[in-house]
């Protein structure tokens, strides 16, 4: 039998050993390291290999960057998704503040617009809030959350920022009774801010516009015309707005003419109201003519009785 031998067949002992030629590849890469550096013949050679390689590069690059594009496009979304929510919520808490708010600014306003008039026509005034309108559908009436606890008394005119509302008629603890100057039975001295003629506003009821009654054709009142308060009934301080006129009517066949007004005061929206403090009391209304003689006719009969 041949012996068996360990060593490599002779062909692979042909060439220089591999550590020859690791050194010499070696430094034939450290020649062409120095060479580059000095003389920069490789550069066209680099730009040549990099726009040959480039679309291979991109070829290469396309998963990752689709994978990318992918994996971002579905955070996003779901990230959206999740401001959307957030935000949602937030308007829903944030809503009522939200639509509240221009109802607090008028508020707001009307309080300071009241304020102003406190300090203007009576110190003693009292601010008061609507609490509810009376129940029965044929007068026109409301009641305000302050009552004799408060000072409110009887008789007291109440008004808002804009004009006369009415006048307090009853009075409770902790509320009171504002009758509007558009109830049929209640009536306010006025007088035309242009003209000065004097006249009563009646209020007419529900559905209807307050009028000045009993004034002749001829009177110089026009559509326009703003009504004051002309201070004679002692309950109203005389120069407060009241109504403005709305319609004239002289040919009504009567001997008065047809005047609709229409209240300047929010009779119908205000919540915040003035009440003012009474006045001085006026002087009683001296007895008519025909009162007196009755009474003095009926002193005699009495005497020549007894």
């Amino acid at each position: 039998m041949r012996p068996i031998h360990a060593d490599p067949p002779p062909f692979f002992h042909r060439g220089p050993t591999p550590l020859a030629r690791v050194a010499f590849f070696g430094l034939l890469s450290i020649v062409l390291l120095f060479a580059d550096s000095r003389y920069r013949y490789l550069d066209d050679a680099r730009h040549a290999a990099g726009v040959i390689l480039f679309p291979l590069q991109r070829v290469v690059r396309l998963p990752g960057e689709a994978f990318e594009h992918v994996t971002g496009y579905f955070a996003s979304k779901r990230d959206l998704a999740a401001e959307n929510e957030r935000l949602k919520s937030d308007l829903v808490t944030q809503a009522p503040a939200a639509q509240g708010y221009a109802a607090v600014r008028d508020e707001n306003a009307r309080r300071e617009a009241l304020l102003d008039l406190k300090s203007r026509h009576a110190p003693g005034a009292t601010i008061v809030r609507v609490l509810y309108t009376g129940r029965d559908p044929f007068t026109q009436k409301l009641f305000v959350g302050r009552g004799g606890e408060s000072g409110v008394t009887p008789g007291s005119a109440v008004i808002d920022e804009h004009g006369v509302i009415g006048q307090v008629t009853r009075v409770f603890p902790t509320t009171s009774e504002v009758t509007l100057v558009t109830d049929k039975d209640h009536t306010v001295p006025v007088k035309v801010e242009r003209s000065g003629v004097r006249s009563v506003l009646y209020g007419s009821g529900t559905g209807r516009s307050p009028e000045l009654r009993f004034m002749p054709p001829s009177a110089d009142i026009r559509v326009g015309d703003r009504l004051v308060t002309s201070g004679l009934d002692g309950t109203y301080p005389a120069g407060l707005a009241v109504a403005q006129v709305l319609e004239v009517d002289r040919n009504t066949g009567q001997m008065f003419a047809r005047i609709a007004c229409a209240p300047l005061g929010g009779v119908d929206r205000s919540e915040t109201l003035l009440v003012l403090a009474p006045g001085e009391a006026m002087p009683p209304r001296p007895e008519e003519p025909s009162e007196v003689e009755s009474t003095r006719k009926g002193g005699r009969a009495k005497a020549r009785r007894g």
